[in-house]
């Protein structure tokens, strides 16, 4: 893992070996929480939606006992314009008036697109790791709206709390997404299409005409 220079926009690291980058956020806290404040908002959507937007590590860290918490890495392709909110601009008086920053909403990340490396102080295997970044590598070579309905799918699914679910138990979600898309009048037969892709994908399971198994755990 290499530094880029100092102040190069969305990005603090690359892999000299994949070109891969990384974008590092870090806070002295037990917890990474579900918002972190990022830099200029139309810089950050520029960045996320370009051909070498960044994958994103989020470390917490306690400074008094010198240890790190919880260190994840959010891979590029669970970013979208979505989970980016625009804060409001800064007033008149301040020294850098007009300028508008942004927040990164990871409550919207779904539970998959969260990789722990250091989860609650102690180091995950790291074949755990490597195993459930590549599970979902496939949705970075989707266009933007069929990678929107994956991620909006899967945290349909995350919401649920048994294991087991059925279609009945993702339908309830369609007047959610119909807010979200409200040009697209077939709701239900696009819910049922990403379940056959998160199937096909090996992320949830067919059990019976109707009834789905996740395969990760929330």
């Amino acid at each position: 893992m290499c530094e880029f220079e100092n102040n190069k926009p969305v990005a603090d690291f690359f892999c000299d070996s994949c070109h891969e980058q990384y974008e590092l956020k870090s806070k002295n806290d037990t917890h990474v929480g579900t918002h972190i404040v990022d830099g200029a908002y139309s810089t950050m959507i520029e960045r996320i939606n370009s051909s070498t937007n960044p994958n994103f590590f989020f470390l917490t860290y306690n400074r008094t006992q010198m240890e790190v918490n919880n260190f994840l890495i959010i891979p590029k392709h669970y970013f979208i314009s979505d989970i980016i909110i625009k804060r409001r601009a800064l007033p008149s008086n301040a020294r850098r008036a007009g300028w508008i920053g942004s927040i990164i909403d990871i409550s919207k990340i779904p539970v998959n697109g969260k990789i722990f490396i250091i989860k609650d102080s102690k180091v995950v295997n790291k074949d755990k790791v490597l195993e459930k970044w590549k599970r979902t590598s496939f949705i970075k070579n989707k266009r933007t709206d069929s990678k929107g309905w994956i991620l909006d799918i899967m945290n349909c699914i995350d919401t649920i709390e048994d294991e087991h679910f059925s279609l009945k138990d993702m339908y309830k979600f369609e007047n959610v997404l119909k807010l979200k898309y409200p040009n697209n009048h077939y709701i239900k037969d696009k819910i049922r299409q990403q379940l056959q892709v998160l199937r096909d994908k090996g992320l949830i399971d067919f059990l019976s005409r109707g009834n789905y198994k996740k395969l990760y755990s929330t």
